[in-house]
């Protein structure tokens, strides 16, 4: 896990807006044999009842190293493998 410098990443969404987002971090799954991206909306880190927001998507990281491209995650095994990894690193966070 890389921490220190904020890394940010553009979202644009299904109208074609799009959202600064900071990555919280990014892991690789053998299981699925995908990498995975966990970010955050800048300015809208909480939802109306002030609990934190978090998104993930799947990403193919391009040859040259810039930004690769995001898809959505579809099947409930692929988001119950993601949450269980955003889970653990959150209680390693509370830790620290």
């Amino acid at each position: 896990m890389e921490h220190g410098e904020e890394r940010q990443i553009t979202i644009v969404d299904e109208e074609g807006n799009e959202h600064l987002c900071n990555i919280l971090f990014t892991f690789e799954s053998d299981d699925y044999g995908k990498s995975y991206v966990i970010y955050t909306p800048v300015g809208e880190e909480f939802d109306e009842d002030g609990d934190p927001v978090y998104h993930a998507s799947s990403f193919m990281p391009a040859e040259d190293g810039e930004d690769g491209e995001l898809f959505p995650i579809e099947s409930d095994e692929e988001w119950a493998m993601v949450e269980e990894v955003l889970n653990t690193f959150l209680d390693d966070e509370d830790e620290e």
